[in-house]
């Protein structure tokens, strides 16, 4: 390796540890904060609350790592510009543009590092944090997941247990819907059949149902069935996509798709991630070409406001797109794609003449 790109390795490492550590305390003290607010009222010790917010803090640096490269990038030009390294590489032939490819192989190289080894480990903690977090709320009491033998939920309503199980969802409709009511001794009160059932709201609508009781059969045209659940809580089971790996993202929309349930949302997080090490580089290079364009600037602090400035202008935009491609108002590529082709249209109108700057 030749010596200077050792150098310029080293540097830009060197300035994501510190940025990463940096943030990832500040998460870990808000993490903290949270976790204490929320176990005030329960019997459990400090070590404890340490512990839910250390495993919950990195899915929450996996989402800030886009700021976290673009302020890396900041810290590395300002480095090279205070020690007149950029004007030496310069005067020894090394252009900017060589500088700008060097970093943008270091940041494609830390995107697939998040999105293979960083990304699948917090999504395991993440899950973990939700398992034990789960048994302090009062949703502890109910499940609903979705598997290759279709949708299965576990309700419970006054000292009755509900277990549901169906095919398919077609519209605000389960379909090929069993029914089974257990006591709070888990003694099978009595089965429900049907081919069709409303969940629109919290009052099922059970159609041609029938009722198996007691070694009796009864038909009934409509039975309503109170319970936890309704169309828009199933549609959002798996709202928190960060707790499941690429494997079981995979998995789920398998299962969505044999359950007949839109797998937008699932499809859309899966693009995010799938694009990921793009979106670092190109977050890299947007830092770059900006540091570039700036460095007669004096002050240090400046330069950062200026890389936050932008910082939150690129998370509303995406995030704008984000929330547009899942409403499915646009298409989900595109959604993904457009904050992309903003940076990347950016990035190439700053990089004419970069070497003259």
């Amino acid at each position: 390796m030749k010596i200077y790109i050792k150098f310029i390795t080293i540097t830009f490492f060197k300035s994501l540890l510190f940025v990463l550590t940096i943030m990832f305390s500040l998460v870990f003290i808000l993490n903290l904060l949270s976790e204490l607010e929320f176990f005030k009222n329960e019997s459990v010790d400090l070590n404890f609350t340490l512990f839910m917010s250390l495993i919950n803090s990195p899915i929450l640096i996996f989402d800030l790592f886009p700021f976290i490269v673009l302020i890396t990038t900041q810290l590395f030009f300002i480095k090279f510009f205070e020690n007149k390294e950029i004007e030496i590489f310069k005067y020894s032939g090394l252009k900017n543009s060589k500088i700008i490819y060097i970093l943008s192989i270091l940041s494609i190289i830390t995107g697939i590092f998040i999105i293979t080894i960083f990304y699948n480990l917090s999504s395991n903690l993440k899950n973990i944090y939700l398992e034990i977090k789960s048994t302090y709320t009062t949703d502890g009491k109910y499940l609903a997941v979705i598997t290759k033998n279709g949708l299965w939920i576990k309700d419970k309503i006054a000292d009755k247990i509900i277990i549901t199980n169906a095919s398919a969802i077609n519209q605000n409709f389960l379909k090929n819907v069993f029914i089974t009511e257990f006591d709070e001794n888990n003694n099978i009160i009595r089965n429900i059949k049907s081919d069709k059932v409303d969940i629109l709201d919290n009052q099922w609508k059970i159609i041609d149902a029938k009722i198996f009781q007691e070694n009796n059969q009864i038909k009934q045209e409509f039975f309503f069935l109170k319970t936890n659940f309704n169309l828009k809580r199933i549609q959002s089971l798996y709202s928190n996509l960060s707790a499941l790996s690429f494997v079981e993202l995979y998995e789920l929309r398998e299962n969505y798709k044999k359950l007949n349930s839109s797998t937008t949302e699932v499809d859309m997080y899966l693009l995010k991630l799938i694009s990921y090490p793009v979106y670092l580089l190109l977050i890299a290079l947007f830092s770059s070409v900006i540091m570039l364009n700036i460095k007669q600037i004096n002050g240090v602090t400046f330069k950062i406001l200026i890389g936050l400035f932008f910082s939150v202008i690129i998370y509303y935009l995406n995030n704008f797109s984000y929330v547009l491609g899942n409403t499915e108002r646009i298409p989900i590529i595109f959604s993904i794609l457009f904050p992309l082709l903003v940076l990347l249209s950016i990035n190439s109108a700053m990089l004419y003449k970069i070497n003259e700057k």
